[in-house]
């Protein structure tokens, strides 16, 4: 595709950077437009997006450097530069939600509740942000002969040239669409604080756990050959949510009941 957007001699514009930027402005602006509605100090939401969102990119860039230890081993200077591509969810996911749980807890907010307001807008995020790794080219799909297959032909892009392979950074981006207007759709119907949040959790992972098998890109597999670092991270992300809905759920039940 277009790995570069645009390139003036040493000055370049990578179209992931710019596109997993997009999407944490986005994001934000969508958490701090709807915090006042939802009752949550909307200056607050968005000193927490900011903490959030330098922490997820951390994460995010670790957990791959980590799978990929190979290479940075004989290239580490590359390790710094994250804008041509190279983050992983789930590592910005851990760091992130770790550091937001501290933010919460010295700010003394609503933790449950800041949760389900900024559920949607990780969604929203994601579903631009996978359009940099499209444009990039990781995060590609194995080898196929579908009609949608796509063929990269940069040879800056990350993924193999001139072969269709499955557009995998579409499907992920798609999902991420059915997420998003699901959680809006839920967040004016929600029982309780929490079930935006952990309802995340659940469709996210299991929507990452199928595409993964549509995944050519080298990402490490802890299960050798059996399950790769997401799906594997994945199965622990679907059991606590789904662990942490039940628990919420009951706990409202009782709450109303007494």
């Amino acid at each position: 595709m277009y790995p570069i957007l645009i390139e003036f001699g040493f000055f370049k514009i990578f179209t992931y950077g710019l596109l997993v930027a997009t999407g944490f402005l986005v994001a934000i602006l969508l958490a701090s437009s709807r915090a006042e509605k939802e009752g949550l100090d909307s200056q607050k939401v968005l000193d927490l997006c900011f903490y959030a969102m330098v922490s997820a990119l951390l994460g995010a860039r670790l957990l791959y450097v980590i799978v990929e230890y190979r290479y940075f081993l004989d290239s580490p200077l590359e390790i710094f530069k994250f804008w041509k591509g190279g983050l992983v969810f789930y590592g910005g996911l851990i760091l992130g939600v770790l550091i937001s749980l501290w933010y919460l807890k010295r700010n003394q907010m609503p933790m449950w509740k800041t949760a389900d307001l900024l559920a949607p807008s990780i969604a929203l995020g994601q579903l631009i942000g996978r359009w940099g790794c499209f444009f990039a080219g990781c995060c590609f799909g194995r080898k196929t002969d579908v009609a949608w297959g796509i063929t990269f032909t940069d040879p800056r892009s990350l993924a193999p040239l001139e072969i269709s392979l499955h557009p995998t950074q579409v499907y992920l981006s798609l999902n991420a669409v059915f997420i998003f207007m699901f959680l809006m759709w839920l967040s004016k119907r929600k029982v309780f604080d929490g079930q935006i949040l952990w309802s995340y959790g659940i469709l996210y992972s299991i929507g990452r756990f199928v595409i993964e098998y549509f995944r050519g890109d080298d990402r490490g597999f802890p299960i050798e050959q059996v399950l790769s670092t997401s799906q594997f991270t994945g199965v622990f992300v679907f059991i606590l949510s789904a662990f942490m809905l039940l628990t919420l759920y009951r706990k409202n039940l009782r709450s109303h009941s007494s």
